[in-house]
C-alpha cells in the first residue's frame, strides 16, 4: 500500500507536470531559484536551531579573511584550569590555517595538551620548546607540521617543561627567552624567503609563573577564554591585576584584545548572566561568537585532531570558525 502524501511534503517539493520534449509551462520554477532558508521549518526550537545555523554557515561560506598587517602573537592564557585554553589555541589556529593564514602555535604547557590534539610527537625525548626555552635551541629547529593543516606547525611542548620553571631562575634574561627566540624565527623565515607567519598563538599553563611570563612578554595581545560559570569571574579580576604588572615592568605593549566565552550552555540562566556581566564590562574585547559545550569538540583530541578537521559540521566548529573570522577581521 503506497504511504499517503502529506500536505507539507507536497508544499515543500512541488512535482513537474512532465509532458513529451521537456516540461509545461505550468510546471514548477527550477530548484536553484528555491531559497534553502524560505522553506525551514521553524515551529520547534530543535528546528529554530538548526535555522539559526545553516544562517550563520551561509554568512561564512565563500568569506575570506584579511591577512593581518604583521604577524599578531596572541598568548591564550587564564589562571583558572579547565576553562578550554588549549581547545581554543588549536581550533581557533585550525579555523585560521585552514582559511588559508600561515599559523605557528607554541606549547609551552608542560602537560602538551596543545601538540597532542595537532597530532605533533612531543614525547621525552623529542626536542621542544623546553630546549629553546632552556638550551637556545633554534626555534626553527623544533617546529614541526601539523599532519591535517598545511599551513599550520607547532612548537611542541614535553614534560621537560615540568621543571623549566626552576631551571629558568638562574638564566640570563630569563623573562625575555621567548621573545627573543621568537623574533630570531621570524628573521631567519625572512632571509630563507618563507611567507610570513600572520598569527603565533601560546597556549600557557594554567598558572602565573616563569613560563606564562615569558609568553606574556613575547606576545602583543591577550586572548583570554572565559568559562561562563561563576568562578570564571573571580579568577578574572587576578589574571587582569597580573597582566598591568607585566605592562608596567615588562612590556608596555601589551593589552587584552580578546575574550571568548567558552562551555556556554543556553540552557542555563547562569551562562546568560555570566556572558552578560562580562559584555557589560569588557564590551571592545568579548567576540560576539560563543562556543557552547559540545561532544565533537571535547571528542576531536582522542583522535589527535582539532574539531576543525575532526567535523567541521558540528556546532563546536561553527562557533569556533565564527571566532577566528571575528579576529582576523578586527586586525
Amino acid at each position: 500500500m503506497e504511504p499517503a502524501k502529506t500536505e507539507s511534503s507536497a508544499a515543500l517539493v512541488p512535482a513537474p507536470q512532465a509532458i513529451e520534449g521537456g516540461v509545461s509551462d505550468e510546471a514548477a520554477p527550477a530548484p536553484a531559484s528555491v531559497d534553502v532558508m524560505d522553506l525551514m521549518d521553524e515551529s520547534t526550537p530543535l528546528a529554530r536551531e538548526l535555522a539559526s545555523e545553516n544562517r550563520r554557515r551561509e554568512k561564512l561560506r565563500g568569506r575570506v579573511l584579511p591577512r593581518p598587517p604583521q604577524t599578531r602573537i596572541m598568548t591564550v592564557s587564564n589562571q583558572k584550569g579547565g576553562v578550554g585554553k588549549t581547545t581554543t589555541t588549536v581550533n581557533l589556529a585550525a579555523a585560521l590555517a585552514t582559511a588559508g593564514q600561515n599559523v605557528l602555535v607554541i606549547d609551552i604547557d608542560p602537560q602538551g595538551n596543545a601538540s597532542t590534539a595537532l597530532g605533533i610527537d612531543h614525547r621525552a625525548d623529542v626536542e621542544s620548546i623546553y630546549d629553546v626555552l632552556i638550551d637556545d635551541l633554534p626555534l626553527a629547529n623544533v617546529v614541526a607540521q601539523c599532519p591535517d593543516i598545511n599551513n599550520l606547525i607547532c612548537a611542541p611542548a614535553t614534560i621537560h617543561l615540568a621543571g623549566a620553571e626552576i631551571e629558568l631562575v638562574s638564566l640570563v634574561a630569563r623573562e625575555q627567552r621567548l621573545s627573543r627566540a621568537i623574533n630570531v624565527y621570524a628573521a631567519e623565515r625572512e632571509k630563507q624567503g618563507l611567507e610570513r607567519l600572520d598569527y603565533i598563538f601560546i597556549d600557557c599553563p594554567p598558572s602565573l609563573g616563569l613560563l606564562t611570563v615569558n609568553a606574556f612578554v613575547a606576545a602583543r595581545e591577550v586572548l583570554i577564554p572565559i568559562q561562563c560559570e561563576y568562578y570564571a569571574l573571580e579568577g578574572l579580576s587576578q589574571l587582569l591585576k597580573n597582566i598591568e604588572m607585566i605592562q608596567k615592568h615588562l612590556n608596555a605593549e601589551l593589552v587584552v584584545s580578546t575574550i571568548l566565552l567558552t562551555m556556554y550552555d543556553g540552557r542555563t540562566n547562569l551562562a546568560a548572566q555570566v556572558a552578560a556581566e562580562v559584555r557589560e564590562h569588557f564590551p571592545e574585547q568579548v567576540l560576539r561568537a560563543v562556543v557552547p559545550r559540545s561532544v565533537r569538540v571535547s571528542e576531536a583530541p582522542s583522535y589527535q585532531q582539532t574539531v576543525i578537521t575532526y567535523d567541521r559540521s558540528s556546532t563546536g566548529a561553527l562557533s569556533y570558525l565564527e571566532a577566528a573570522a571575528e579576529i582576523a577581521q578586527r586586525a
